[in-house]
C-alpha cells in the first residue's frame, strides 16, 4: 500500500484543481491591472495581459521559486493547508478548506507578482 494519491478518478477533483489554477491567474492578471492604473497607463488591460511576455527579466534563483519568500510562503501554504486538514474534521474542513485555499492561492499569486515587479524594474 501506498500513501501516493493517483490521478483524480471524480471529475469534482478536476475541476477544484483547474479552479485553483485558475484564481492564481486571475489574482496575477488583477494585481497587474491594478498596477497599470495606479501607473496612469491607457490600456490597463492590454498591460496586465502584456506582463507575462517579459519572460526575460524573469530568472530563478532558488530552484523554480524566484526568491525565499515565494519558497517559504510555498511552504507556509501547505503547512497550514495539512493543519486544517489534520486539526479539523467534517463540514468545519471543508469550510476553512473553501476559504483558507483561496486566500493563499492569491497571496501566492501577490508575491509572484511583486516578485516579477521587482525583477522587470532591475532590467
Amino acid at each position: 500500500m501506498t500513501l501516493a494519491r493517483s490521478f483524480p478518478d471524480d471529475a469534482t477533483e478536476w475541476w477544484i484543481f483547474l479552479g485553483s489554477f485558475a484564481l492564481y491567474v486571475l489574482g496575477r492578471w488583477f494585481f497587474a491591472w491594478r498596477q497599470a492604473r495606479r501607473e496612469g497607463d491607457d490600456h490597463p488591460v492590454r498591460a496586465a495581459f502584456a506582463e507575462e511576455d517579459d519572460s526575460d527579466a524573469m530568472t530563478a534563483a532558488t530552484g523554480g521559486f524566484r526568491s525565499y519568500r515565494q519558497f517559504s510562503g510555498f511552504v507556509v501554504g501547505a503547512v497550514t493547508v495539512v493543519l486544517v486538514v489534520a486539526l479539523t474534521d467534517g463540514r468545519l474542513r471543508v469550510s476553512l478548506l473553501w476559504v483558507v485555499v483561496p486566500l493563499l492561492v492569491v497571496a501566492l499569486s501577490y508575491l509572484d507578482f511583486r516578485e516579477a515587479r521587482k525583477a522587470r524594474s532591475r532590467v
